[in-house]
């Protein structure tokens, strides 16, 4: 007679594969059921495509950067932790590198590396990967027997391990399916909202800046007086407001967002102080002193964003620069180093990298991820009320809770 444990991964993205192949290696038979041709097809656009995978921190430092309850992430980090998942990936035959923000990276910059690895893990452990959808848990007189199909089908499991990512991305395969499977099995879903999403301002005079992307700014995010976020990197102007890496991070930052009042201040010129610019300007005005002001700016800022500049600085772009006033070249450099917009919502949920919110941390058990409500039932990954600032944190805790589903199931 044959006694192996069968065990169904619901959804075959970085929890499902790290998971299953956990699992396989203790002698489990795991089947991996993906509703994609592919596995891992978010994974594939993470960084730019690059695959941030984690990041290159103590334990401690990765709890500092997870806003959404932390404290249930404790036996799981420690139990896997980027290192351990930077080892794992490396065995599997991909180098990494740290980049800026300690962000690990595969040294190719492919995230096809990553994803080729996680599924050399799964497979090589002994998992089988199934193309399929689960449309919802079959359960019988209190016990989980599997899950059933899409197709009508049913697959028979001693215990599933629901990995199917949120509801951000919708095109990679996440749909909210592991909720409808979540509350069939009695959980509570906290309330799902985009984390890591471009950002909608009210500031009409930005959308002329429409396609823009600067490199080397700082964002500086506040609420109130208080400044909650503050960093250089990469952002662009949209037709809605503003996206990009810095503005992705600093979205996660804000929290209530209808309930609390966002500003953001761009720095276009972080590297000059206002000393600095003004003798800057003043090189330039002395360039350009018989033209317009409208005419002079191209040496210091690209082309769209100078009519938004000149219209906040409220200089006529038609005065000629030797007419310029000190007070009038300050308030020039002002807008300059401060361009504020007024936040006013987030872009859709299906627009975000992570979902916020998810199955109530209270309802799973912190060291297996088993279901406190189904036994037999585990949750892996997104689909947790979990998440994190941008950096390789949120990859990581998909890895860590697969982990800790796998070793455990």
């Amino acid at each position: 007679m044959n006694n192996t444990k069968h065990i169904l991964v619901v959804g075959g993205g970085a929890a499902g594969l790290i998971a299953a192949g956990f699992a396989a290696r203790r002698g489990l038979s795991v089947t991996i059921l993906e509703r994609n041709d592919n596995v891992a097809r978010k994974v594939m656009i993470t960084g730019k495509g690059r695959c941030n995978l984690t990041n290159n921190c103590t334990v401690e430092e990765f709890m500092e950067n997870v806003p959404k309850n932390p404290r249930f992430l404790y036996s799981s980090i420690n139990g896997f932790t980027p290192h351990d998942t930077m080892r794992l990936i490396e065995s599997l035959g991909v180098p990494l590198k740290t980049e800026r923000g300690r962000r690990v990276f595969p040294q190719s910059d492919k995230a096809a590396d990553i994803v080729d690895a996680l599924r050399r893990f799964a497979l090589k452990s002994g998992a089988k990967i199934l193309k399929g959808r689960a449309v919802s848990l079959t359960i019988e007189n209190g016990e989980l027997k599997g899950v059933a199909t899409e197709n009508g089908g049913c697959i028979k499991a001693d215990a599933v391990i629901v990995s199917t990512g949120g509801k951000s991305y919708p095109l990679t395969g996440s749909t909210g399916d592991g909720y409808v499977m979540a509350r069939q099995a009695g959980h509570t879903i906290t309330e799902l909202s985009p984390s890591l999403v471009p950002i909608v301002t009210s500031d009409a005079d930005i959308r002329q800046a429409q396609g823009l992307s600067l490199k080397n700014v700082t964002v500086t995010v506040k609420c109130g007086d208080k400044t909650i976020f503050s960093e250089l990197g990469e952002m662009l102007f949209t037709h809605f407001g503003v996206s990009g890496p810095l503005i992705l991070s600093a979205s996660s930052h804000m929290r209530d967002i209808g309930k609390k009042q966002y500003a953001i201040s761009i720095d276009l010129k972080p590297g000059l102080d206002m000393q600095q610019l003004d003798a800057r300007i003043l090189r330039d005005f002395e360039k350009y002193r018989n033209s317009f002001l409208q005419n002079s700016l191209g040496d210091l800022l690209p082309k769209s964003i100078i009519p938004v500049i000149i219209g906040r600085s409220k200089v006529a772009g038609d005065t000629v620069i030797n007419q310029i006033t000190k007070k009038q070249r300050q308030d020039i450099a002002d807008a300059i180093k401060n361009l504020t917009l007024s936040v006013t919502g987030f872009r859709p949920i299906e627009e975000a990298i992570i979902t916020s919110g998810g199955v109530s941390v209270r309802e799973i058990d912190p060291k297996t991820m088993q279901s406190k409500k189904l036994p037999g039932l585990y949750f892996a990954g997104e689909v947790i009320d979990v998440d994190a600032y941008t950096g390789g944190y949120n990859l990581q805790i998909a890895f860590a809770t697969g982990a800790a589903a796998g070793k455990n199931v």
